[in-house]
């Protein structure tokens, strides 16, 4: 190949090096991931409505070796639990039901939203659903939320900015064995970044479609 040809072809690259190569979305952390027992989650915060209205915070690394364990899910090094205190023995629905919404934001800002995707799990006491960006993407609907996993996935929904994961959880009324917490683990995640093609100098145009004819004339030249 001549120096000329393979100057051609660098400036092409250039023009069309806007490309971008995949990487994980960063901020989908699982829940109570690399903690010890008791500490604070500071990626999940919850507010409550129901028996429960007015509370909030960051959830709270639960006690594996306590109740309810081990009806819900162990802990692993993957993820806990988390529970709205520090208490995982409060009852926070005796006599009617309460609802808290856990959320969890991730920025992709600098990325190209349409090409995000992630799937995962998650686990709840008792049920709940769980949102992206207020859109419905997964449901558990039994009363039996934390003894198996739920799959969750998106494909599509994404924010060039901002974006906002909701788990809206029920703790269902009962007057004596009573918990609630939530559970949830990342197993994939996929974006590109937003990168804007290059724009060359007008005497890189100029050299390239000279390069483009000078090849279709070699070319021609072989086939004669």
């Amino acid at each position: 190949m001549t120096l000329f040809a393979r100057t051609t072809i660098a400036a092409a690259a250039t023009l069309f090096s806007g490309l971008a190569a995949a990487a994980s979305i960063g901020g989908l952390v699982n829940t109570g991931a690399g903690l010890t027992t008791g500490s604070t989650d500071t990626n999940y915060k919850y507010t409550a409505t129901g028996n429960a209205a007015g509370l909030s915070g960051f959830g709270v690394v639960s006690n594996g070796n306590a109740d309810p364990f081990p009806s819900w899910l162990p802990n692993t090094t993957s993820s806990s639990w988390l529970i709205p205190g520090a208490d995982q023995n409060t009852n926070y629905s005796p006599t009617s039901s309460s609802t808290f919404t856990w959320t969890l934001n991730f920025d992709l800002t600098g990325y190209d939203a349409s090409s995000a995707s992630f799937s995962g799990h998650w686990a709840a006491d008792n049920n709940g659903v769980l949102l992206l960006n207020g859109v419905a993407i997964s449901t558990i609907s039994g009363q039996r939320g934390y003894a198996d996993w739920t799959s969750f996935s998106a494909s599509s929904g994404f924010l060039a900015g901002r974006n906002t994961l909701q788990f809206i959880v029920t703790d269902t009324v009962d007057q004596t064995y009573n918990f609630t917490g939530v559970r949830a683990e990342f197993l994939s995640s996929n974006v590109n970044a937003a990168i804007a093609p290059a724009v060359p100098e007008p005497h890189t145009y100029a050299l390239m479609l000279a390069g483009l004819g000078a090849l279709g004339f070699i070319a021609r030249r072989r086939r004669g």
